[in-house]
C-alpha cells in the first residue's frame, strides 16, 4: 500500500493561525494541565530530582485570533526542564519565553508545578533516619510586566491540648491524694513506683496529627527556592514535627517534646507567624493550620497572613 505524501510544514493547515472576520471574546487563560514532567529543582545549594504535575497557560488577548499555540507551551516547558535545574531565576526566564512565543496573541503567562518533595529526617535520639514527604507547589505568574513567584508546602506536626493536659494532671493529683493522702509522710521510692503504673497515671492529655499549610510570595532577587529552609523553619518553630524512623528512645523524646510544647491552635499560629515574619526572603505569607481533633469530630483551624499592604487576604 502506498503511504500518503508527507507535505512540508509550510503546506500543513494551521487553523490557529487563521484570522477571524469579526472580533470574539478574549480569554484570561488558555493552556494545559496534568502534564507529567520530570524536573530538577534548585533548593538552596542543592539540586533535587522530582516528578511534577504541571499547569501552563497564556491569555488569549487578540480578539481576531482563533486560538493559541499549545505545542509551543509544551516544548518550552520541556526544553527548560531538560536543559537546566528549575530555579527562581530560571522560572522567570521560562515565563518570559512563554510570553515571547505568543507575542502577537498574549500579554500574560502562568506556570505551576506540583510535586511530592522527599527530605531525609534524622531520628530524635538514635542514629536512624527516614524519608518524610512534603507536598510542594511552585507557581510563577507574569502579568502587567511584573513577575510573582510563589512557593506552597504543607508540614505535619503533633499538637497536644493544654486544657486536656491540665485536666489530666488534676486527675493524677486526685489519685495521688486517694492513694497516699492518709499516710502523712510519703516514701519517695513508693511514689516513684506509683508514677510508673497505669493506676497512678490515670489520665493522659489528647494529642492529634496537625497540618500547617504555608503559601509564601518570594522576595525579589532570589536565585533559588528555599524549600528545605522553609520546612526546617516551620518544624523548628513548632518543635513537634511527625517522625520517620522511631525506636523507643525516639518515642520517649517525642513524648517529652509534646509535653513541653503544649499548644492550642492559637499558640501554633503565633509561633509560626513570629518565625515566618523574621525571614527576609518571604515578601508575604498566608498560613492555614489545622488540628485534626481526637476529642471532637471537627477540626480546630487558624488562618493568618503577614499583613502587608496589598498582600494576601486573610481568607480561610
Amino acid at each position: 500500500m502506498n503511504r500518503p505524501e508527507i507535505l512540508p510544514v509550510s503546506e500543513l493547515p494551521d487553523v490557529a493561525r487563521l484570522g477571524l472576520d469579526s472580533p470574539l471574546e478574549t480569554l484570561d487563560w488558555v493552556g494545559m494541565s496534568g502534564i507529567h514532567q520530570p524536573l530538577v529543582i534548585r533548593d538552596g545549594a542543592a539540586n533535587r530530582a522530582v516528578q511534577s504535575r504541571v499547569q501552563i497557560y497564556v491569555d488569549l488577548a487578540d480578539e481576531l485570533a482563533k486560538g493559541i499555540h499549545m505545542s509551543r507551551l509544551y516544548l518550552i516547558l520541556d526544553e527548560h526542564a531538560e536543559s537546566r535545574a528549575l530555579s527562581a531565576a530560571g522560572l522567570k526566564l521560562m515565563l518570559a519565553s512563554l510570553l515571547e512565543s505568543h507575542r502577537d496573541l498574549s500579554t500574560q503567562a502562568f506556570v505551576q508545578f506540583d510535586f511530592d518533595y522527599f527530605l531525609r529526617r534524622k531520628a530524635l535520639v538514635t542514629d536512624n533516619s527516614g524519608w518524610n514527604s512534603y507536598p510542594v507547589t511552585i507557581r510563577g505568574t507574569l502579568q502587567n510586566g511584573a513577575i510573582v513567584l510563589e512557593l506552597e508546602l504543607a508540614v505535619q506536626y503533633s499538637s497536644t491540648c493544654p486544657c486536656s493536659a491540665a485536666l489530666a494532671r488534676q486527675l493524677i493529683q486526685d489519685q495521688f491524694e486517694a492513694d497516699f493522702g492518709a499516710d502523712g509522710r510519703v516514701d519517695a521510692a513508693a511514689v516513684r513506683a506509683w508514677l510508673g503504673t497505669e493506676q497512678g497515671i490515670v489520665a493522659t492529655p489528647h494529642s492529634q496529627r496537625s497540618t500547617a499549610r504555608v503559601l509564601v510570595r518570594l522576595a525579589e532577587g532570589l536565585e533559588t527556592f528555599p524549600i528545605t529552609d522553609l520546612v526546617d523553619d516551620i518544624e523548628g518553630a513548632l518543635k513537634t514535627p511527625v517522625q520517620t524512623a522511631v525506636k523507643r528512645e525516639d518515642e520517649q523524646e517525642f513524648a517529652r517534646l509534646n509535653g513541653q510544647n503544649l499548644m492550642f491552635i492559637e499558640d501554633a499560629g503565633r509561633k509560626l507567624k513570629t518565625s515566618l515574619a523574621m525571614d527576609p526572603r518571604l515578601a508575604d505569607f498566608w498560613v492555614r493550620i489545622e488540628h485534626h481533633e481526637s476529642l471532637h469530630a471537627h477540626d480546630a483551624v487558624g488562618v493568618f497572613t503577614k499583613g502587608v499592604d496589598g498582600g494576601y487576604p486573610a481568607r480561610p
